[in-house]
């Protein structure tokens, strides 16, 4: 196996679990190299979480710069260190690292059940806010057609209730999967979270046939009446990309709520 099917494995085992970390990367050598370029590690508030960029000071210099970066919310950074100077080496010499922030915590989360069509126009949206979205869907072909960027991620599971007990507990939840044998499993788990929104994409016969099997998974009253269906702000079409827009403006009006 190689190193970079280490990194990979890697950060796809530590996005998936909403880890907080950043990626630092040696890409420069004058002199005496703890490690050969492109090496890696991971950082996250208590230190080393994965990899090496050679150890001794250097990596100690790293670890405690990484660890400001988590602290100050900072999202890039690009340092280079003299040996003796800088870090207080006997050897001589430089080195230069990158520091890539990937901080999942965010005060916006949003976990969206299902990678359709309304998902999909979902997604084009949630990229240009300032919030942290997964899409969970069993259908790998249809994760593909979700927008890629930074804040957006994709979560491929077979069965998609069991990411409910890993989503950050203050996530914006949406059920939007292909139809009610998958939404109840999904809400039936989320409503006994103390999630801030829980909401499933239909109309309001659709809610009150979900409700009725929702009891018998033994919720009570008080979990029920949580239960936000249809979602979304009464505008627009029926148009996918209007939906989306009028899901993203009840996300952002109930946010602002929860925040004061």
């Amino acid at each position: 196996m190689t190193k970079l099917n280490n990194f990979l494995e890697a950060y796809a085992h530590y996005t998936k679990q909403n880890k907080s970390f950043v990626v630092v990367t040696l890409t420069k050598v004058a002199g005496s190299a703890p490690q050969d370029l492109g090496a890696r590690m991971f950082v996250d508030r208590d230190g080393l979480l994965w990899g090496t960029v050679g150890g001794g000071k250097v990596e100690a210099h790293c670890i405690q710069y990484a660890q400001n970066m988590l602290e100050n919310q900072t999202t890039l950074a690009s340092e280079t260190w003299n040996l003796q100077k800088d870090i207080g080496m006997t050897c001589g010499g430089a080195v230069s690292f990158l520091f890539e922030n990937e901080t999942t915590e965010h005060d916006f989360n949003i976990a969206i059940f299902g990678a359709g069509h309304v998902a999909q126009s979902l997604a084009t949206i949630l990229a240009t806010l300032s919030c942290q979205a997964v899409f969970i869907d069993h259908r790998e072909d249809w994760l593909k057609r979700i927008s890629q960027s930074k804040n957006i991620k994709t979560l491929l599971i077979s069965e998609m209730a069991e990411a409910v007990e890993n989503l950050p507990e203050n996530s914006f939840v949406l059920s939007m999967t292909m139809g009610h044998a998958y939404d109840v499993p999904i809400l039936a788990k989320a409503l006994k979270k103390e999630f801030p929104y829980v909401g499933v994409i239909g109309s309001k016969s659709k809610r009150n046939a979900i409700l009725k099997d929702l009891q018998k998974s033994g919720l009570s009253d008080l979990e029920l009446e949580k239960l936000i269906c249809p979602i979304g702000e009464p505008i627009g079409s029926n148009d996918p990309s209007e939906i989306a827009i009028s899901i993203v403006a009840q996300l952002l009006k109930l946010r602002d709520q929860v925040k004061h």
